[in-house]
C-alpha cells in the first residue's frame, strides 16, 4: 500500500491553471498533488550574445524555490550569494526539455524565459515545473502569434515529464516525498507528446535495479505522460 493511498500506476491529482500571472505572456500554476509550481513565460527581442544575428530563437528556463515550500524554511539562494547545483541542475532540465520541442527558426531572434517558482515541494518539483512550463510557453507564443512575431509555429509537439520509482520493491508512478525519500530507485522520464524520450534520469538509492524493472518504470511514465499531455492539450484549447 503506497502511503497516499493510490494504485501503483496512479497520479497524483493534477491540475493546470493558465493565466494566472496576468502580466506575464505566458503562465500557469501547476499542482501534482501538494507539489505546487507557478510558472511565468516572458518574450524577449534580446538574445544571448552568442545567438545573436543566426534568424534564430532561443528557450531557456530559471527554477527556485522558495523559503517555506517545504516543512522547514530555507535560505534563500541570492541570500547565500550563489545557485545550488540542484538548482542550475534543475533549470537546465527545463530548459533542454522545452527546446527539444521548439523550432528555434520559426521562433525568429526572440528569446522565451521560464521562471519556476516553487510553492510548495512534496516530490516531482522538477517534473511539475516541465509539465507546466510547456503550458505557459504555448500561452506566451500564442501572445507573439497575435502580434505577428513569429516566422511559423515554433511549436513541433508537446513535452511532460513524471516521476518514477521502486517503491518497497513495487514499480510505482508519480512518487511523492514520502515515496521519494525511501525509494529503493528514483526515476524521472521527459516524453514528447509523440511518446518520443527526451531525457531520462535514474538513480538507484538502495539495490540496483534490473533492465526488466527499467522498462517497468517507462512504461509507467508512459502512461502517465500521457494524461499530462492530454490535460495541457484541454488547457491550451482556448487559445
Amino acid at each position: 500500500m503506497r502511503p497516499s493511498g493510490r494504485a501503483f500506476d496512479q497520479m497524483r491529482d493534477v491540475t493546470l491553471e493558465m493565466g494566472v500571472a496576468p502580466q506575464a505572456e505566458g503562465s500557469c500554476l501547476v499542482a501534482f498533488g501538494r507539489t505546487r509550481v507557478l510558472c511565468t513565460a516572458s518574450v524577449e527581442t534580446t538574445l544571448p550574445p552568442w545567438r545573436r544575428n543566426q534568424g534564430m530563437g532561443w528557450v531557456t528556463a530559471e527554477y527556485g524555490m522558495l523559503p517555506r515550500a517545504t516543512g522547514s524554511r530555507t535560505r534563500r539562494e541570492a541570500t547565500a550569494g550563489k545557485q545550488s547545483g540542484r538548482t542550475q541542475e534543475i533549470q537546465r532540465l527545463i530548459g533542454r526539455s522545452l527546446r527539444a520541442v521548439v523550432d528555434m527558426g520559426a521562433l525568429g531572434e526572440n528569446q522565451i524565459i521560464l521562471d519556476c517558482d516553487v510553492l510548495e515541494a512534496d516530490g516531482g518539483t522538477r517534473t511539475a515545473a516541465i509539465t507546466g512550463a510547456f503550458v505557459a510557453m504555448s500561452e506566451a507564443i500564442g501572445w507573439m502569434k497575435a502580434r505577428s512575431l513569429l516566422k511559423g509555429n515554433p511549436i513541433r509537439d508537446h513535452v511532460a515529464a513524471v516521476s518514477c520509482g521502486i517503491y518497497r520493491g513495487t514499480p510505482v508512478l508519480d512518487l511523492d516525498y514520502l515515496e521519494d525519500s525511501e525509494a529503493e530507485t528514483d526515476a524521472n522520464f521527459v516524453l514528447t507528446g509523440a511518446g518520443k524520450f527526451v531525457e531520462i534520469q535514474g538513480t538507484a538509492e538502495g539495490e540496483a535495479f534490473s533492465a526488466e524493472e527499467l522498462n517497468d518504470l517507462i512504461a509507467l511514465a508512459q502512461k502517465g505522460i500521457g494524461d499530462l499531455v492530454a490535460r495541457q492539450r484541454s488547457v491550451l484549447e482556448a487559445i
